[in-house]
């Protein structure tokens, strides 16, 4: 293993914890027994890398190969129920903005890491001049997870109610392809998740939003 390669399992371990942690958190905001929590963590952790293998033709897909990926999930996820149910008050009042910032935290790395991993995965296996595949790999691994998070959950996707969450995945993964094509895998992945950090943490400060219709607008 090389140290390109210990660079990417470093990444996809910081991004794993992250989306269990924000999946965990989700369903303890639903009021979901612990093992709903570990679900939606898991789910959210590992369901974009599966919907990107299945793209890819990788069967059974690496999670199922790989049992670290969703162990680590399951101990994130079941730390984070526990931690929520001994200090049930940081759900509440003053803490619940902490909360939402964790989350945003969380949520924005995890998408950031799994962004250039589906990237890189997709290059990997052969398809360096395929751009249009790379950015979708990209993005399906970054947002997939949490679709399924918040399907199961029966909430809306957040991806479709919230700032600027599936743009900036698609935005990363652009980077990440051209940056991949000039300077190299490592060069690519940390700038590329870096972007698409900074895009939702300006899109959250700053609320940004696509535009959408209203009632209101749509009776005028």
């Amino acid at each position: 293993m090389d140290y390109r390669e210990i660079i990417t399992f470093i990444m996809e371990m910081v991004g794993t914890v992250a989306f269990a942690a924000s999946g965990a958190m989700v369903g303890v905001g639903r009021k979901m027994d612990i093992f709903g929590v570990s679900v939606l963590g898991v789910v959210t952790a590992v369901g974009g890398g599966m919907i990107r293998d299945i793209v890819l033709g990788v069967i059974p897909p690496s999670v199922f190969q790989h049992a670290v990926y969703a162990a680590v999930a399951t101990v994130t996820s079941c730390l984070v129920f526990m931690v929520l149910y001994l200090r049930s008050e940081l759900l509440e009042g003053r803490f619940r903005v902490t909360y939402d910032k964790v989350m945003l935290v969380m949520d924005s790395i995890g998408l950031g890491i799994f962004t250039v991993v589906g990237v890189n995965t997709g290059i990997h296996h052969g398809y360096l001049g395929h751009t249009f595949l790379l950015v979708f790999l990209g993005t399906i691994t970054g947002v997939g997870g949490g679709l399924l998070r918040d399907m199961m959950a029966g909430v809306p996707p957040y991806i479709f109610v919230r700032h600027i969450y599936a743009c900036a995945s698609i935005v990363g993964a652009v980077v990440c392809v051209y940056m991949y094509r000039l300077f190299g895998s490592v060069e690519a992945m940390v700038v590329a998740s870096a972007v698409v950090v900074l895009i939702r943490y300006l899109a959250a400060h700053y609320h940004w939003n696509l535009p959408r219709l209203t009632l209101e607008e749509k009776e005028k």
